[in-house]
């Protein structure tokens, strides 16, 4: 996948793009992300401005459109596929994994920054962008709003993960939109909390059917507005098995060690005990 930044500050980027799994991704050119800096179109050979006063007044600067669009078009130039153009902005569709999945359908995605008090609407009309908000909130400019999408998208990457069963078992993925379930590691009980017994049973089924759950239980709790599209279970359900989910985080004994479990975990670890 190739992804254009078109900004007034790409020395923004040059951090993020060196860390994790998106250097990662860009170092085995699973994913290319190209820089542009929108000032290099100003036709102010001087100053490089591309802002101005609003007409009719009022406090800040615009963006102007001769600069960005003719900035946008000489990158959708720079490759045979032009991309899909995305204008980041308050005003845009809100950001959601069903929009990131969309958006990781195209082989190249042109994130086009605004600053300021926002663009000339000449540009939205004459480029006919994407546009697309990442939250009812506003920022300095659209250069985090676009990290959002680089690190949103490219987890749909083939190959970017490590695990590809990571990115569809992650919250708001899948046919049914759920909140991801509860985690555990080491050490089995810490600070009167112990693991859910059903985790360390080594029975697949049961540990696959407590997070289904658990995922259900969490939404329910917490986003209750995404259970109204859930095809696996329905708002309103009450199951013996989600009693147990709610419920199953044990608690350790009096000594602050945990009882006994059934688990199958290894020989070491129940030797060891976990203490609180």
């Amino acid at each position: 996948m190739r992804i254009d930044v078109l900004t007034l500050f790409p020395e923004i980027f040059h951090s993020y793009l060196g860390q994790s799994v998106l250097k990662k991704a860009i170092e085995r050119g699973l994913v290319e992300i190209h820089l542009h800096n929108i000032r290099d179109w100003s036709h102010d050979k001087k100053h490089h401005k591309v802002d101005d006063r609003p007409f009719g007044g009022g406090p800040g600067m615009v963006l102007m459109a001769p600069p960005v669009v003719e900035c946008v078009e000489a990158v959708q130039a720079m490759a045979n596929e032009p991309g899909h153009l995305v204008m980041l902005t308050p005003q845009g569709r809100k950001l959601n994994q069903a929009v990131v999945e969309e958006l990781a359908q195209h082989p190249r995605l042109l994130l086009l920054c605004g600053r300021y008090e926002g663009f000339d609407e000449r540009i939205r009309l004459i480029l006919k962008p994407d546009e697309i908000s990442i939250g009812d909130y506003v920022l300095n400019g659209g250069e985090v709003a676009a990290m959002v999408v680089i690190d949103a998208v490219i987890r749909l990457v083939p190959g970017v993960l490590g695990d590809e069963e990571s990115s569809r078992q992650d919250s708001f993925s899948g046919p049914d939109r759920l909140l991801d379930h509860a985690q555990y590691t080491r050490p089995r009980c810490y600070r009167g909390y112990e693991v859910p017994a059903v985790l360390l049973s080594g029975n697949h089924r049961a540990i696959e059917r407590w997070r289904l759950m658990d995922r259900r239980r969490r939404t329910e709790e917490r986003r209750r507005d995404l259970l109204e599209g859930s095809t696996t279970l329905r708002l309103g359900e009450s199951t013996r098995d989600e009693k147990v989910s709610k419920n199953s985080l044990g608690k350790c004994g009096d000594a602050g060690t945990c009882p006994e479990s059934s688990a199958t975990e290894s020989r070491k670890e129940s030797e060891k005990g976990c203490q609180a």
